[in-house]
């Protein structure tokens, strides 16, 4: 589940306890699911992190990335219930790596726990990353696009504008929960051809992602019912409550009061909207 804001919230909150810390070891956790995509072999990271500081911890669209001394980066993508820890994990049993540090009398290690081993571990030199992850590879960030960016996006596809938020060649961090919210807060019809969407539109959708994404890493993200989800000290996320259409289906929309959250499926995904908020044909001015 953990999408740009989630992933945000991660970086925040491992950051001041590993920022400036040399690793001392990297090592596989005993785990009796499924083995997780991990590039090149764990030893091999191993010897290349070994006794180096980490210099930056940052995002990159819905990765975590540990900046090292000497260029290289490793890269964490936690895909569906990936997590970054400084803390006890939700399980044991579903912890994949743990870095651990030079000054253990100082900070905690740090923890990568995957209840599904859907995420993946990749190390990078510098000229590797940016070929892997700088554009045209992924596109621009989610919370840095600008308008311009944005329009030229959606430009360049006639599919619907929901899948096209997905694609992260054309716009990197988004995922399909938070599009739901931005469409809505946006009132864009989800299947709307990204390509017939009037400059108007394009200037709502764009502020939308600034005040969707900003807002849920205010609150450290979505926690869903399965619980997947936590920060980097274990804890749940809060913006499920502040949650305007998505997971909604059949009840009153809470900001027009009229119309009823739908639910359809796009590309496989389920998609949230209220008809009345982002109508199909929007009248002239919408």
């Amino acid at each position: 589940m953990p999408e740009l804001p989630e992933v945000e919230t991660m970086v925040r909150g491992i950051r001041p306890h590993v920022l400036g810390r040399t690793v001392s070891e990297v090592r596989a956790c005993p785990c009796p699911c499924r083995p997780m995509s991990i590039e090149p072999a764990l030893s091999r990271i191993a010897r290349r992190i070994r006794g180096k500081t980490i210099t930056d911890v940052r995002r990159r669209a819905k990765r975590v990335l540990l900046v090292f001394e000497h260029g290289d980066i490793i890269a964490i993508e936690p895909r569906m219930t990936g997590l970054m820890l400084i803390s006890d994990p939700p399980s044991r049993e579903h912890l994949r790596v743990v870095w651990e540090f030079a000054d253990q009398d100082q900070g905690p290690p740090l923890w990568f726990w995957d209840r599904r081993g859907l995420g993946t571990i990749r190390l990078y030199d510098p000229d590797e990353y940016r070929s892997a992850l700088d554009p045209p590879a992924l596109g621009p960030d989610a919370l840095e696009i600008t308008v311009d960016e944005l329009a030229s996006a959606c430009a360049r596809t006639k599919r619907a504008i929901k899948p096209a938020l997905l694609d992260q060649k054309l716009v990197a961090g988004v995922g399909n929960l938070y599009a739901s919210e931005m469409l809505h807060v946006a009132r864009i019809h989800p299947e709307r051809s990204a390509h017939m969407l009037k400059r108007r539109q394009i200037v709502r959708l764009h502020q939308a992602m600034q005040d969707v994404l900003t807002e849920a890493i205010r609150y450290e993200g979505s926690t869903l019912g399965d619980g997947t989800y936590r920060n980097a000290l274990n804890q749940d996320g809060s913006y499920q409550n502040a949650h305007r259409v998505y997971a909604k289906a059949g009840e009153r929309c809470r900001t027009c009061n009229r119309g009823t959250v739908r639910r359809i499926v796009q590309t496989q995904r389920s998609t949230f909207f209220c008809p009345v908020c982002q109508r199909q044909s929007p009248r002239r001015g919408g």
